[in-house]
């Protein structure tokens, strides 16, 4: 399974950590619709991430796919299909990063502060430093805000072995998610790369994550 252009971002990567500016941030001109590199990118919305600058991407190399978390729901999975049988990548690259803010709450703490618990509004204000203000109102959507598995810490807190290890498992999850997808193909000639990282947002640089491997606890 090739992963050519997997490991030329990575080096990439180390290159825009020391400082270098490897993405060209001007109009390339007439372009094909399918990405350059053949790569799919799914990463968090976190503002400190520049998804083309951290791995040196030219406007059309890859697609870049976004969500809070990176979390690979059932969206990503659709445009990963998209991505690979309509456009032709065929390596994914997911990316997650250290001080997450999904590290920060759980699913049923959310939802409880924007239907109007107290108590769950406290907590969400201490963890995020400002004052939580909820809708009072219950709803049907999102069914899921995926938050990540494992104790809760503060909003943006230093990254230590623990936070790494939820990030860890999280990243495992999402592997998991796109490998055992049966149209997501990884074997045969039609077959697809999957690898998956922790970027540092304090560094700058990524660290891959193994896989299999464990994939965390609720408590």
């Amino acid at each position: 399974m090739a992963n050519v252009n997997t490991d030329t971002y990575l080096e990439n990567n180390k290159r825009y950590a020391k400082g270098e500016a490897i993405h060209k941030p001007v109009h390339p001109g007439k372009q094909p619709i399918a990405p350059a590199r053949h790569v799919a990118v799914v990463a968090c919305m976190d503002a400190r991430i520049d998804v083309e600058d951290l791995l040196g991407l030219q406007t059309g190399d890859a697609h870049i796919i976004r969500n809070a978390g990176g979390v690979v729901t059932d969206d990503t999975i659709r445009c990963l299909i998209i991505s690979h049988h309509l456009l032709n990548t065929n390596e994914i690259i997911l990316i997650h990063h250290t001080r997450c803010g999904m590290l920060a709450f759980t699913d049923d703490l959310l939802k409880a502060g924007l239907e109007g618990d107290p108590a769950a509004e406290k907590l969400l204000g201490q963890a995020t430093g400002r004052a939580f203000t909820s809708c009072k109102t219950a709803a049907s959507t999102p069914t899921a805000f995926h938050a990540f598995r494992g104790a809760l810490e503060p909003l943006d807190a230093p990254c230590d072995a623990k936070q790494k290890e939820r990030l860890q498992w999280d990243v495992r999850r999402g592997l998991s998610a796109i490998l055992s997808h049966p149209w997501i193909p990884t074997e045969g000639p039609d077959a697809v790369t999957v690898r998956g990282f922790i970027y540092d947002v304090d560094t700058g640089l990524l660290d891959e994550v193994s896989y299999p491997g464990p994939m965390g606890s609720i408590g």
